[in-house]
């Protein structure tokens, strides 16, 4: 980790406990947005300056969370399209109510019976909405983690199976039937980068730049895991047809294999904002703590998690923040992210300026890089940026950047601008 963002790090999780609560009160110094001293007027300057090029549609909130003032806000109040800033709600859930070392199952049950290394009967391949499962070359090539195909043929191998005489059963009703959200009419689309299955292979790309899905990436999941299973040297003496369908509750676990834990899974979502992942995370959801693994249940369960635990109600029907219904406000992602100042697992799964994920090409060779973490949220015409810096005078500094009706080639080196002065910021 570079020596600045160990420190940006470090301040995070030193935050007083209030921030950590999200009790304490925002004040602006001096009662207003203009700071007293010149260290302060200068960066409301800058960051005015910003918001004028921004235009009309956008709006901003600063804060200073080591001193619990606001250091700037224009139209903090007022809902902008968040586009992928939606992650920010939909990961924080996941992290709150699965805990970061959780991990999510992909299993292989079967009824029958096994006599000496042979069974014989059905197995079950179970899908627990991991969207990394799928071959170990492409697991290695996106993420270098996750769980595959190869090593779940290997766990039944060493469980002593070395024979199956029987069929295979490929289950993804973990999740529902839609492979899309209802930005995509839920479908599947290259914008969804992926199509949504409680049980997927590659996240349903057959081929690897993801422009050509597969027709059902459940029974794909098991065709695979026959593939697996051969390779491994298990012998499939009547050739082990695959179909779709449940695994009956009288299925006994033979084999299992997890998840990257719950704090890498938002690391994958957040640092390149991976709409696949957040969408994927937001069925789980729902299955998991809601009434079903659709959208729809999964958005109730993020509403309710972040009423509770940032008393805040942004509006939005998906995970990932494709949809132009979703709105939130500056304001309302300020109290996200003071809230989750001291969280190491949520702070690490931010964008580094100008080294990782979708910034790493801004703020290139500036004050700013390795000293901010953030979160961007771009569709055609929206362009916003979220996050921590840590200031010159070794401040952490929460900043929203909202920024609608704009062109995001546009709004970059504005954005850049300002969160270079918030970061030298010397109050």
């Amino acid at each position: 980790m570079p020596i600045a963002v160990l420190a940006l790090a470090l301040a995070l999780a030193a935050a007083p406990a209030a921030l950590a609560s999200g009790s304490a009160s925002l004040t602006p110094p001096g009662g207003s947005n203009q700071g007293t001293g010149p260290a302060a007027r200068a960066l409301v300057t800058s960051l005015a300056t910003g918001m004028r090029q921004a235009g009309d549609q956008s709006g901003a909130e600063v804060v200073d969370l080591t001193t619990q003032q606001i250091l700037y806000a224009h139209s903090a109040d007022t809902p902008r399209l968040p586009a992928s800033v939606q992650k920010l709600y939909t990961t924080t859930t996941a992290l709150s109510l699965y805990g970061p070392r959780a991990r999510l199952t992909t299993s292989l049950l079967g009824t029958g019976s096994t006599r000496g290394s042979t069974f014989t009967g059905t197995l079950y391949l179970r899908g627990g909405g991991d969207p990394t499962f799928g071959s170990a070359s492409f697991d290695h090539s996106l993420y270098d983690t996750g769980s595959s195909v190869q090593q779940l043929a290997a766990k039944l191998r060493s469980a002593g199976v070395d024979t199956v005489a029987g069929r295979l059963v490929a289950d993804g009703s973990w999740f529902d039937d839609d492979k899309g959200t209802p930005a995509t009419a839920n479908r599947p689309s290259i914008e969804l980068e992926g199509e949504l299955a409680g049980l997927d292979y590659n996240r349903g790309w057959a081929i690897a730049d993801g422009t050509v899905y597969y027709r059902n990436p459940t029974l794909e999941a098991g065709l695979q895991l026959r593939a697996a299973m051969r390779a491994d040297g298990i012998n499939l003496p009547g050739g082990l047809p695959v179909s779709t369908g449940r695994t009956p509750a009288a299925a006994a676990p033979l084999a299992s294999v997890n998840s990257p834990t719950i704090s890498q899974l938002i690391e994958l979502t957040n640092t390149p904002s991976d709409n696949f992942f957040a969408e994927t995370l937001l069925k789980d959801l729902g299955a998991q703590f809601g009434s079903g693994g659709t959208t729809a249940a999964g958005v109730a369960v993020v509403q309710a998690q972040v009423a509770a635990s940032f008393g805040v109600h942004p509006r939005f029907n998906d995970g990932s923040g494709l949809s132009r219904y979703d709105r939130t406000t500056p304001a309302q992602v300020i109290t996200l992210l003071q809230t989750m100042a001291g969280n190491v697992p949520f702070t690490s799964s931010l964008a580094v300026a100008g080294e990782t994920g979708t910034l790493a090409y801004e703020m290139n060779g500036t004050y700013a890089q390795g000293r901010c973490r953030g979160k961007t949220g771009t569709l055609h015409d929206v362009s916003n940026v979220v996050g921590y810096c840590t200031a010159r005078d070794g401040h952490t500094i929460a900043y929203a950047l909202l920024m609608n009706g704009i062109v995001p080639d546009y709004a970059h080196p504005i954005q850049d601008r300002m969160q270079v002065a918030i970061a030298s910021y010397d109050g």
